[in-house]
């Protein structure tokens, strides 16, 4: 057996993988968020971008040829990928390359997913790998590849989906599958209305993660199939898969991160789509917690990004009414805390926050001031916003929405423009 959960494979099949993230999509249930950056590029965990995950698992997987596929826009994507990505040695046939939109083959941008991997055909001859591994760029998550790939290879697949179980409740916003005993998908339904539930098991679904790996030369002959189709929406998850079914060998690959497997557990493996500024939210707040699902610790299996050069953070002011300190907070480098109080809260880097202000279950992203006298409390602070003096957000949730974005779940947005900043900031 080629496959087991308690190896890694870094050898010839990882090393002759390339791997296409997808990265094109704006996340616009991510509101004004995404309104200058594409969800990929949106921060995250202190000091990451969402993109940051899919490429550490490349490279801590031993897959060095890397592709990124970008559309919505793409600038502070791309500007964070050659920054922050560009250590990897060409001689050595390594690279992370960035592959926008270019209108290679007809007269649109990317029209699906599978459109998107058509369009950059020729790089993929030009690469000449022996399988293709396609991943979404907007999802967090921890997972060894190699695995996956191993997978498919001794099973003998033309194709194989990464899955996970779902609460049914959940299910209608992802691929939903049926699989025999072998693994082999028999039924595929995008975005189902009433999904089907595993059998045994009422309350959940088997959904694909949008992680595929395919054959090489089977991936170009379905792909020229797919795009001659007049009435198709060139699309892995509505039309590729559900065409493969029955005359192809498709299977499914249960996943399992890194930290539930090498933990041999019954721990329910970790992944977040964090597509809605509530689950943005929750997702960063979960990593301020004593034993967070989602070890950013993590020695053996690091998140790579870019590092930008900053100083420590400070704490500043030692006075009963004017102490600078933050509690059961993760606080990044660049940040002074000047006699103000940062409670449950996350800090992303060079972030002040000036004297008497209060900053409780807070995510608050890079380069913010926050001044004198402000109370903020459960909000979601954009890059660059200058909050002033003797603000309050997130205790009148009423006047909020006047002016911010005010969640089903009382989550406050604020982004730049809404505090009256008419300057367009690179994000």
């Amino acid at each position: 057996m080629l496959f087991s959960h308690k190896t890694r494979f870094i050898s010839r099949i990882t090393r002759n993988t390339l791997a296409l993230i997808l990265a094109g999509g704006r996340g616009s249930r991510l509101g004004e968020l995404t309104d200058w950056r594409a969800k990929p590029s949106v921060p995250f965990g202190g000091k990451f971008r969402i993109i940051d995950f899919p490429l550490s698992n490349c490279i801590n997987s031993g897959i060095r040829r890397i592709g990124v596929l970008t559309q919505y826009k793409a600038h502070s994507l791309i500007r964070h990928i050659q920054q922050g990505w560009g250590f990897l040695r060409g001689e050595f046939g390594e690279f992370v390359e960035v592959l926008p939109a270019q209108q290679r083959l007809h007269e649109q941008w990317y029209a699906g997913t599978a459109d998107a991997v058509y369009q950059n055909l020729d790089i993929i001859r030009l690469h000449d790998p022996e399988y293709v591994m396609i991943l979404a760029g907007d999802h967090i998550y921890k997972m060894d590849y190699g695995t996956m790939i191993a997978y498919h290879v001794d099973h003998g697949a033309d194709m194989t989906v990464g899955c996970m179980e779902v609460p049914l409740n959940e299910a209608k916003a992802f691929g939903v599958m049926s699989i025999d005993k072998e693994g082999r998908v028999v039924r595929f339904t995008e975005k189902p209305e009433h999904p089907e539930p595993m059998p045994g098991h009422d309350g959940v679904a088997l959904a694909s993660m949008g992680i595929y790996v395919f054959n090489t030369k089977f991936l170009y002959e379905q792909l020229i199939k797919d795009a001659d189709q007049k009435n198709s929406s060139h699309d892995f998850g509505k039309d590729i898969i559900p065409s493969l079914i029955e005359k192809y060998r498709v299977m499914a690959y249960p996943f399992r991160d890194v930290q539930s497997s090498s933990q041999e557990s019954n721990q329910k493996a970790y992944w977040r789509d964090v597509g809605t500024i509530d689950a943005f939210w929750q997702a960063n707040m979960e990593l301020i917690g004593v034993s967070p699902e989602l070890n950013l610790y993590d020695q053996e299996w690091p998140i790579w990004t870019y590092q930008e050069q900053l100083p420590p953070a400070k704490f500043v002011f030692d006075d009963e009414d004017r102490r600078g300190m933050a509690v059961d907070s993760m606080v990044s480098g660049g940040c002074i805390i000047s006699g103000s109080k940062v409670r449950h809260s996350l800090l992303f880097s060079n972030v002040y926050v000036r004297s008497y202000a209060t900053v409780e279950d807070c995510v608050v992203l890079p380069n913010v001031d926050i001044g004198r006298d402000c109370r903020l409390r459960k909000v979601v602070l954009d890059k660059n916003c200058r909050v002033p003096d003797g603000m309050v957000i997130g205790e009148n949730h009423e006047e909020d929405a006047k002016r911010f974005h005010v969640t089903p779940a009382g989550v406050v947005l604020v982004t730049p423009e809404m505090l009256g900043d008419e300057i367009h900031y690179v994000r």
